[in-house]
């Protein structure tokens, strides 16, 4: 069989003995929490979503109550959390706003250090600062085994993009970033939108982490599972 004769999911799967830890993490001390941004969540009201430090007052909450040391979660979650923001709605587009979340999100403190998993080069990177998009942005390009494929690093530090530069190599395991400040990250609770790409298009800097519900089918097999690369659903309760 060719690498083509798989998905590119079951292609990363086919490879995560060679993939390096996307964030620190110690699978026998450290718990994670699955977290809900969907409607079941009634917790997360409009004044909850709609105001910042109350948001990342819950998510802390959150994890301090669960002895959590980051949440975890969101792909392929249909959320109302984007509702908070006009940048996820597109008249354009008949009414119908994004709401299906593409990556994979990892809760945890501003200043959280983020590593490369795999070997690439920096693709582009943008600060994309639309209300509630996802700020300091770095892409990487990837090739696995003769595989191509990019990874997304949203919500990050204003910081590490003065760092960034297109064309560098980065090797797996070298520091790539840190989960940046509210102020700097779209005006989140600080975490990271990790997102696996097959085709980027011409995209620069920016590629949709959250997409239209009657597109679903072409985003979710264009973006799979970044748990293949990440592993960490095992240790979820």
């Amino acid at each position: 069989m060719t690498n083509q004769d798989f998905t590119l999911e079951e292609w990363l799967r086919k490879h995560q003995s060679q993939f390096y830890p996307l964030v620190p993490f110690d699978a026998i001390q450290d718990r994670l929490l699955a977290m809900d941004f969907t409607d079941a969540n009634t917790a997360l009201t409009a004044d909850v979503l709609n105001d910042t430090a109350a948001f990342s007052a819950y998510v802390t909450t959150q994890l301090q109550s669960a002895g959590a040391r980051y949440g975890y979660g969101g792909y392929n979650e249909h959320r109302t959390v984007y509702s908070r923001s006009p940048h996820f709605s597109d008249a354009a587009a008949g009414g119908e706003p994004r709401r299906l979340h593409l990556g994979m999100d990892i809760w945890g403190p501003a200043g959280t250090p983020v590593y490369a998993p795999v070997s690439g080069m920096v693709h582009s990177y943008a600060y994309n600062n639309n209300p509630s998009d996802y700020g300091a942005t770095i892409i990487l390009s990837h090739q696995l085994d003769g595989r191509q494929f990019y990874t997304l690093y949203g919500h990050l530090s204003l910081a590490d993009l003065a760092l960034a530069k297109e064309g560098n190599y980065v090797v797996a395991g070298q520091l790539l970033a840190h989960f940046g400040e509210p102020h700097e990250n779209g005006n989140w609770p600080p975490h990271l939108h990790f997102q696996v790409i097959e085709d980027i298009g011409l995209n620069e800097g920016d590629y949709p982490g959250v997409c239209r519900y009657s597109e679903r089918e072409f985003y979710l097999r264009n973006c799979p599972n970044p748990d293949a690369i990440i592993q960490w659903q095992q240790w979820l309760g």
